[in-house]
C-alpha cells in the first residue's frame, strides 16, 4: 500500500479508520524502531519525521506550550498583515464550520496562532491538545503538522492522523497553506483549517486554496486603491514638474509616472541611498506623503560619498537633505575601493576576480558580492562593466598618510591588487 501524493493526503473514496491504522503502525515502526513498513510515509512526511527528530522531540511528550498573554496577541494582530483579511477569511472558511466539524486557524509568519475559530464543541477539544489562540505551532515546537510543515516546505501541506509526529496530534488532520503579500512576494501567515481525522473531507483542500486566493486578492486590492489615493495625492506636486519623473509607494510600486514610460516598479526606496532606475538613471528618492518621488540625479545635486579606510571601512555621505552612514564588510570595501580606482570605464568581473582572487575563477562569487553590495547602497555601483553611475562622486579617506601603506587600506585584505597599492603615494590615486 503507497501512501497517496499531492497537496490532499487522502484520496477519494480512501477508507480512514483502515487507513489511520496503516498510518498508526508505520508511524510507530518508524520512530520508535526505525525499521521499514510496507506502508512509506510520504516524501513531505518524511523530511519532516526527519526535522523533528532532529530537534530532539519526542513522539510521546507533552507538546502544550507557554502561550501568549491576549495584550501580546493583540499585538502580534496589529503587525499582522492578515489582519487586515481576517473578515474575508472567516466568510469563506468558516460558514460551514459548525456543520462540518472544523477549525480555521491563522497564524503570523512566524506560525503563532492569532486567530482560531469553527465548531463550538471543536474548540473544547482543541483547547486540551494545546491548538489554542498565542500557541506557536512550528515543528520545533509540535512536531509535523500542517502549519509547521507548511512553514518549512514553503508549500500547502495536508497532514492527516498518523501522518503527525506527535501522538497527541494523531486524532486530527489537519490542512495549511502560505499566503504571500503579492506586493512583495514576503510570507504573511498560513492559514489552516483543522478537525478529526475520520471526518477529513477532499473538499478541504481546495477550502484552503480558495481562502488563500481571496486573502491575496483582497490584499492586492488594498495596495491597489492606495495607489489610486497616492496619485491623487501627488498630483499637485507632478504638475509642478518640468522633466522625467516617478511617484512610487515604499515597495516601489508606481502610482503616477510623467514623461517617461515604464514598468509597473521599481528598486525599493529608501531616503538618501541611490536607485537606478531604467529610463530616469540614478535617483535619490525624495519623501512625500504616503510615497516618493523619484527624479533623475542630474536635476538635483551630485551625489557626493566618502570611503573611509582608515580603520573599520564606512562610506557615507552628507548633503543639505541629511547624512547617511553605513558599515562596509572588508569585501565590500575592496570592491568599492576597486570599482573606484578603474575609473569611469569601469572593470569586468573576470578583471575583478583576477584583482579579489588573482585567477578569473572566480567570477560567480564576484557577481554575488556586487549584487550584495548593490542591495545594502543602491545604485552607486553598474554592471557590464562594474563602475560608478556618472552622478556619484567619491572620494577616499586615508587621514594623514602620504602614502596608501601608510593607511591600512582595507585592513586584514588578501586581495592582490589591494595589497599591491600599498607602496603608491595618495596624491596619485583617484
Amino acid at each position: 500500500m503507497k501512501a497517496p501524493n499531492g497537496f490532499n493526503s487522502i484520496r477519494p473514496g480512501t477508507d480512514l479508520p483502515t487507513y489511520a491504522r496503516a498510518l498508526r503502525q508505520a508511524h510507530e515502526a518508524i520512530t520508535s524502531t526505525g525499521r521499514a513498513t510496507e506502508l512509506r510515509p510520504r516524501p513531505v512526511i518524511a523530511r519532516s519525521w526527519n526535522r523533528s527528530q532532529v530537534s530532539g522531540l519526542q513522539p510521546l511528550g507533552d507538546i502544550r506550550q507557554d502561550l501568549l498573554t491576549p495584550s501580546q496577541i493583540d499585538e502580534r494582530r496589529e503587525c499582522s498583515l492578515l489582519a487586515e483579511v481576517i473578515e474575508g477569511l472567516r466568510r469563506t472558511v468558516t460558514s460551514y464550520a459548525e456543520a462540518s466539524h472544523y477549525l480555521l486557524a491563522v497564524t503570523d509568519d512566524q506560525g503563532m496562532i492569532l486567530w482560531r475559530e469553527g465548531s463550538t464543541q471543536l474548540r473544547h477539544v482543541a483547547d486540551s491538545h494545546g491548538f489554542v489562540q498565542g500557541a506557536l505551532f512550528t515543528e520545533e515546537r509540535v512536531g509535523t503538522n500542517a502549519i509547521g510543515t507548511a512553514l518549512a516546505e514553503e508549500c500547502g501541506v495536508q497532514v492527516f492522523s498518523a501522518e503527525h509526529y506527535c501522538v497527541e496530534l494523531h486524532p486530527w488532520y489537519c490542512t495549511a497553506a502560505p499566503v504571500h503579500d503579492p506586493r512583495t512576494g514576503r510570507l504573511a501567515g498560513i492559514v489552516d483549517v483543522s478537525g478529526p481525522a475520520l471526518t477529513l473531507h477532499p473538499a478541504i483542500g481546495a477550502l484552503v486554496e480558495t481562502a488563500v486566493h481571496c486573502a491575496e486578492m483582497q490584499i492586492w486590492q488594498r495596495h491597489v486603491t492606495h495607489l489610486e489615493r497616492l496619485r491623487s495625492q501627488a498630483a499637485p506636486i507632478i504638475a509642478t514638474l518640468d522633466g522625467p519623473a516617478l511617484i512610487v509607494d515604499d515597495e516601489g510600486w508606481i502610482a503616477e509616472a510623467t514623461g517617461i514610460a515604464t514598468g509597473r516598479r521599481v528598486a525599493v526606496p529608501c531616503a538618501d541611498r541611490a536607485i537606478s532606475v531604467p529610463g530616469l538613471g540614478v535617483c535619490v528618492p525624495e519623501r512625500i506623503n504616503g510615497g516618493w518621488l523619484l527624479r533623475p540625479a542630474e536635476r538635483q545635486e551630485r551625489i557626493n560619498l566618502v570611503l573611509d579606510l582608515r580603520s573599520a571601512p564606512v562610506v557615507s555621505t552628507c548633503s543639505d537633505k541629511g547624512s547617511w552612514r553605513f558599515a562596509l564588510t572588508a569585501r565590500h570595501a575592496e570592491l568599492l575601493l576597486l570599482v573606484h580606482l578603474a575609473g569611469r570605464a569601469g572593470i569586468g568581473a573576470a578583471a575583478l576576480s583576477e584583482a579579489l582572487y588573482g585567477d578569473a575563477e572566480h567570477v560567480i562569487a564576484v557577481r554575488a558580492e556586487v549584487s550584495r553590495l548593490r542591495r545594502s547602497l543602491g545604485a552607486i555601483l553598474l554592471s557590464r562593466p562594474y563602475r560608478l553611475a556618472d552622478e556619484v562622486d567619491l572620494v577616499l579617506d586615508w587621514g594623514d598618510a602620504e602614502l596608501v601603506g601608510q593607511a591600512p587600506v582595507v585592513a586584514g585584505s588578501m586581495a592582490p591588487a589591494v595589497r599591491a597599492l600599498a607602496d603608491r603615494p595618495v596624491s596619485k590615486l583617484p
